[in-house]
């Protein structure tokens, strides 16, 4: 029997980001395989609707109301929390500009929630996790939701691949100071996905056609398809998977 499973029961996982979008997949997915939730994000009512799916699954799932940006908010709620084992590292956002106009304030809120903020968050969890007694033996994982934008350039993206670069920095530094208890770092890596977030930039059929033009398989990636790679990177079967990327990209960085 070589097939470890993507079982998650008894887990405990934090997502953020997670009412809308990748972030409500991943909670939903992480559900789905037997997890129990935490989920963060700033807008209740899109809180409350993710919390009634994953309760329908007879795990537990609490939700917070919190911008992740707000140090103190967020260390209190992870500090609160009696065990944590899986941290989706979601919340982000992206405001595209040519590199000549990039506004200060834009850069400077981008830096300080695709970078800073998840840096936080990810200190947080990891230091409740070492102080789980069994750590080593149950391991833990982090998963830091960066972009194939961590990889290539892109146009209009110079600070979103300052950010996400960093991340993917970020998770190997991460990953070898903390393979000793056991708990592995890994980024996943999304192509376009029709999201909340993305949609209004698929609207122009221009882009839509270039970003198409860019993807080997010919098609945008699902939510689905970024939520599976997640609970994939949280489960043993990713046990020896540690301070590397899982490209979700159709192709985009073989190229």
């Amino acid at each position: 029997m070589f097939l470890k499973k993507y079982n998650l029961k008894n887990k405990t996982a934090v997502v953020t980001g997670a009412g809308k979008g990748i972030g409500r997949a991943c909670a939903i997915a992480l559900a789905e395989a037997g997890a129990n939730l935490i989920i963060i994000s700033r807008t209740k009512k899109d809180l409350d609707q993710v919390s009634k799916v994953i309760k329908k699954m007879r795990v537990k799932c609490k939700s917070y109301v919190c911008d992740i940006t707000n140090y103190n908010q967020i260390k209190e709620i992870i500090n609160n929390e009696v065990k944590i084992d899986i941290l989706i590292n979601n919340a982000g956002n992206n405001i595209p500009e040519h590199f000549t106009k990039v506004k200060t304030k834009n850069m400077e809120y981008l830096v300080k929630i695709n970078t800073i903020a998840t840096f936080n968050l990810a200190q947080l969890c990891a230091l409740k996790m070492i102080r789980s007694n069994n750590r080593k033996k149950i391991g833990g994982a982090i998963i830091n939701m960066s972009s194939q934008m961590g990889h290539v350039g892109g146009p209009i993206r110079s600070v979103y691949n300052m950010t996400k670069f960093g991340l993917e920095g970020l998770t190997k530094g991460m990953s070898i100071d903390l393979a000793k208890y056991n708990i592995r770092v890994n980024t996943v890596c999304p192509t376009f996905v029709v999201t909340p977030m993305t949609k209004k930039f698929l609207k122009s059929k221009k882009f839509k056609k270039e970003v198409l033009g860019n993807i080997p398989l010919g098609r945008f990636a699902e939510l689905s398809d970024v939520a599976s790679a997640a609970v994939f990177l949280a489960s043993d079967a990713a046990s020896m998977i540690t301070g590397t990327s899982l490209l979700v990209d159709g192709g985009w960085t073989a190229k």
